[in-house]
């Protein structure tokens, strides 16, 4: 998997949080406590410095208490998950490259998250998943959370006549291999809830696009910069045409708007529901 910093995280996690589907966080963390288990485990895939956590403990302050797995590729930022969050939580956390889903701990976990993560990796890694859930979920109550899954959709305001083609290239740029196969990019949420279009499981969905305005401006600037370097590497556009984008966005990321588009899934056994 691609590595990204704790700058970077931090960076992007006030957008992240405010992009949320609300009401897919609540079912969230009302199924969670609602589930009678005595010992209720998350496993958070690609956990990052705990935006999961965060998350989950903003939607619902008083949620029952929850064994945490977190797992990611990266021990540093891991190491700042734990810091950030030992204190209130109970943590295991594991070192492990996703590639292989055979190393993923799932006993007896009852909900697996993810955040922007799925996007990044392969049908292949996100059927292996699923199936892994749907085997878990024949011995007791498994769901899943996979938020902010970036859905191909970028809209700037005011526009400019390059900005089709340069989100047509970047989009696929993200189709590239990031570690885990050849990613799906904007077609993750689909697929994903294509896996559990069946009796047994419930599948909600929500769009959560990023909304960046005059104050989101050191994220909007990373963005700009990340998609001028992709399209620079890329032979549909000469340098010039890249560097003139990329002056016209930074010369109005002070006035501008940009939606960045992401899904939100929620997987939940029907039998869990009642």
């Amino acid at each position: 998997m691609s590595d990204f910093s704790i700058e970077w995280l931090d960076l992007r996690e006030a957008a992240d949080h405010e992009a949320r589907d609300e009401r897919l966080l609540r079912i969230t963390t009302n199924w969670l406590d609602n589930l009678k288990i005595p010992n209720k485990v998350i496993v958070d895939l690609g956990s990052g410095t705990g935006s999961t956590i965060r998350a989950l403990h903003t939607a619902n302050p008083h949620m029952s208490s929850v064994n945490w797995r977190l797992i990611d590729n990266d021990r540093k930022v891991l190491a700042e998950a734990v810091r950030r969050h030992a204190k209130e939580n109970l943590i295991e956390d594991y070192v492990i490259d996703l590639s292989d889903t055979r190393k993923l701990p799932l006993e007896n976990v009852c909900l697996v998250t993810t955040s922007a993560l799925l996007d990044l990796v392969s049908a292949d890694f996100i059927r292996e998943l699923s199936h892994l859930i749907k085997r878990e979920t024949k011995f007791h109550s498994v769901g899943l959370y996979s938020a902010l899954n970036y859905d191909g959709k970028i809209e700037w305001t005011p526009l400019h006549p390059l900005d089709g083609r340069v989100l047509d290239n970047f989009n696929n740029d993200q189709r590239r291999d990031k570690g885990c196969g050849l990613a799906l990019g904007p077609e993750a949420a689909e697929f994903l809830q294509s896996q559990f279009e069946a009796d047994e499981f419930e599948v909600f969905s929500a769009s959560s696009p990023w909304q960046l305005g005059p104050n989101d401006q050191h994220l909007t600037n990373s963005l700009i910069d990340g998609i001028a370097n992709v399209a620079l590497q890329s032979s549909n556009f000469t340098a010039s045409e890249v560097m003139e984008w990329k002056k016209f966005r930074m010369k109005h990321v002070k006035s501008c708007s940009c939606s960045v588009g992401h899904v939100d899934v929620l997987v939940l056994s029907r039998e869990s529901l009642g």
